[in-house]
């Protein structure tokens, strides 16, 4: 049985693969590599493969100076949806906030991925808000680990 490697995309291949599963589950808000290069400097950001097989990414972003609220965001593709790699993922960004000092954790979900909603709910998380960005028709719910 093969293991979930994860990996900090610091190369121009995991970029791209981190760029890849981002694009394929939020496509309305799709990122550059040169996006991914800039956000990858501000958030801890991780890649995940079983065994050569991209599954998902991970993205932690830190508290910001003046606060203490950390967002972690786990993305799996959906034919590896199911196995429990969403868990290990999703443990690890936790732990990695908690590490930066975050005493409030967020997430952001696309309103349409109904399964990256449920796996929100079903770990404590509850909605806080629901929007939509500047000239943009996907609507966002940003919710908070109760």
């Amino acid at each position: 049985m093969s293991i979930l490697r994860i990996e900090a995309p610091d190369d121009e291949a995991r970029l791209a693969d981190w760029r890849h599963v981002h694009n394929v589950i939020v496509p309305p808000a799709a990122m550059s590599l040169d996006d991914v290069r800039e956000r990858v400097r501000r958030n801890r950001m991780e890649v995940a493969y079983l065994g050569d097989v991209l599954v998902g990414c991970t993205t932690v972003r830190p508290p910001a100076d003046d606060g203490a609220t950390a967002t972690v965001i786990a993305r799996v593709l959906a034919e590896h949806r199911g196995q429990g790699f969403g868990e290990e993922l999703y443990a690890r960004g936790l732990d990695q906030a908690r590490a930066s000092g975050a005493e409030v954790i967020e997430t952001v979900v696309l309103a349409a991925n109904e399964d990256g909603l449920r796996f929100a709910r079903r770990h404590g998380f509850v909605e806080i808000e629901r929007y939509f960005l500047p000239g943009e028709t996907a609507e966002y719910i940003d919710l908070r680990l109760n």
